[in-house]
């Protein structure tokens, strides 16, 4: 493809990200949760231009949207490209829905030249992946994957409404959500392209890189519960204050992440109970998050935070309460794939870094049906998970011609397979 047809294609994924950026739950700032009224319509705009790119387009009942366009013959295999349409608070417009409309613009590319591959490309929008509704990430690709837990159903947002109830809203069958799933047999594998949220890329001066593996994943609820009290009549040696027992957790959170390498810890929410300013503070739950390549090394971490919040809550005559809530373990992406993946970056003449993702994605649940790669996407400054999160147009033009050299490299291995 030529440079200047290169640059077209990505200046429309440029737009449509502008596009994708003004649907929001919330004014002034890019919210899209799954099941949302949000997310309905911009699956209605995804399906649009999915449509006029010659596909086959369907939404599964947890709101998936998958694109298909077809092989060049019957019987072939497929290749799942995608990422996610659902967003953090306040978020940017790149995270997520880039890898949908890079993998777009690659089909867009193929349906204009009249071209079919000796596989058939699946683009897929996935429902949830941040998890900022029902704090359990993954939930569109775990449907697709056939790992979804049916005790998902029962999980309740912030106004009370279950998983079910939202699916039923939104126009899904809750208990059809098994029948979902996506075979793996026919599977030649999923690649997702995704702006790197790190410092990596720009710091080498290089607009891509290939993920070498994904950091496992802990989330939990940490709960400290104390005695509510007067602010003026308690006396400081007699208080069981909560917040004050969370805090030293936060910076023990701090502390330990700091002291072992590759190992990162986030506590990112915090709610107060009473939350009145002359009232000692009678309960806090906060969010942690731990991540470490290594399974081992994350799993241990946790259970040293957990003992330290034991010790806090002895030390402090407050209970604390550990409740996890979801765990990922590390997934290597697969060598063949990403190798492949690496030649078509060699290929555009960037050399082929390896680098792992601190960050989830869908490929760690994809992993379990079928290899999975990545492509990275260097982002200014290294910032993700906020407004300012961006992409050059130049690096999602190098993006995309990556991934159409690609595509074309697994069509000549797929035909010269036996």
């Amino acid at each position: 493809m030529a440079p200047e047809a290169t640059a077209t294609a990505a200046a429309r994924v440029m737009a449509r990200l502008a596009v994708l950026g003004g649907i929001s739950e919330e004014a002034g700032r890019l919210t899209r949760p799954v099941l949302s009224e949000a997310m309905r319509r911009a699956n209605a705009v995804v399906v649009d231009w999915m449509r006029a790119a010659g596909m086959a387009v369907r939404q599964d009942n947890i709101g998936n949207l998958l694109g298909r366009y077809p092989a060049a013959r019957p019987a072939a295999r497929t290749l799942l490209l995608g990422s996610h349409l659902d967003t953090v608070r306040d978020a940017g417009r790149f995270d997520g829905p880039l890898g949908v409309l890079i993998g777009l613009a690659a089909v867009e590319v193929l349906a204009g030249q009249g071209t079919h591959l000796p596989f058939a490309v699946e683009v897929l929008a996935f429902a949830d992946e941040e998890g900022l509704r029902y704090h359990s990430a993954y939930l569109g690709s775990k449907v697709v994957a056939g790992r979804f837990d049916p005790s998902d159903l029962d999980l309740v947002d912030a106004d009370g409404i279950t998983l079910a109830a939202a699916i039923r809203a939104a126009g899904g069958d809750p208990g059809a959500l098994p029948g979902d799933r996506r075979a793996g047999d026919d599977l030649l594998g999923y690649c997702e392209v995704h702006i790197e949220q790190g410092p990596v890329l720009e710091a080498r001066d290089l607009p891509v890189g290939v993920v070498s593996a994904i950091a496992g994943q802990s989330r939990v609820e940490v709960t400290f519960a104390g005695q509510a009290g007067h602010a003026g009549t308690v006396p400081m040696a007699g208080r069981q204050d909560a917040l004050c027992a969370a805090a030293a957790f936060i910076l023990a959170v701090e502390a330990r992440a700091r002291q072992q390498a590759g190992l990162v810890a986030t506590v990112g929410q915090v709610a107060v109970q009473p939350g009145a300013s002359n009232v000692i503070p009678g309960q806090v739950v906060l969010s942690l998050d731990v991540r470490h390549a290594e399974d081992a090394r994350r799993r241990a971490a946790c259970r040293l935070l957990a003992a330290q919040a034991a010790r806090i809550g002895r030390a402090r005559g407050v209970t604390p309460t550990w409740r996890v809530l979801q765990e990922s373990p590390a997934v290597a992406c697969a060598p063949a794939l990403s190798g492949v993946l690496a030649d078509a970056v060699a290929a555009r003449g960037y050399p082929p870094l390896y680098l792992p993702s601190g960050a989830g994605h869908d490929a760690v649940v994809m992993a379990g049906i079928t290899p999975v790669a990545v492509l990275f996407v260097r982002c200014r400054g290294g910032l993700s998970h906020q407004p300012a999160e961006s992409a050059s147009p130049d690096d999602v033009a190098v993006a995309l011609a990556v991934l159409l050299a690609f595509l074309q490299l697994l069509a000549g291995q797929e035909t010269a397979a036996p």
